[in-house]
């Protein structure tokens, strides 16, 4: 189980690969990992810290696949989701990370701000490897945008 703990802490430490190298602290009020199901679940207000990137929500689990904890397929956030960096802060109600992909995709009442405006919609999409960044309106939402000069 310890070995298990250490494995999954270095993966936390080495998703996202577009992000810089360094030590992650994760907390929250449960830690259970499921090896049957393939998850580790860390639940009641949990904060991710790592260098450059903060991230709080409710509920995360990370599900990994036949090659145990280096092997993630997801990291899914949810639950007043808040993700924060030294440029710009976004909240949803969900986040979904895949390593494979490298796309993060955040849904339900998104909104990101930074120091030239703020933007609003159902959903966006951000693809950490060519750093492009999509927002949907969804069905039947609108993205909003508020904007300042500087």
């Amino acid at each position: 189980m310890i070995r298990l703990l250490l494995a999954l802490f270095v993966t936390l430490c080495s998703v996202g690969s577009a992000l810089a190298q360094s030590e992650t602290k994760v907390t929250g009020d449960t830690f259970v990992i499921d090896e049957a199901k393939g998850a580790a679940t860390f639940t009641g207000n949990v904060e991710i810290i790592r260098k450059g990137l903060q991230v709080w929500a409710q509920k995360v689990v990370i599900e990994y696949g036949a090659g145990g904890p280096e092997d993630v397929q997801t990291f899914v956030a949810t639950g007043k989701v808040r993700l924060k960096t030294k440029d710009q802060d976004a909240t949803g109600d969900r986040a979904v990370f895949d390593p494979k992909t490298n796309m993060l995709r955040m849904t339900g009442n998104v909104v990101v701000v930074n120091a030239t405006g703020t933007l609003a919609g159902p959903e966006l999409t951000v693809n950490l490897t060519d750093n492009s960044t999509v927002f949907n309106s969804g069905k039947g939402g609108r993205v909003t945008g508020v904007f300042s000069t500087q």
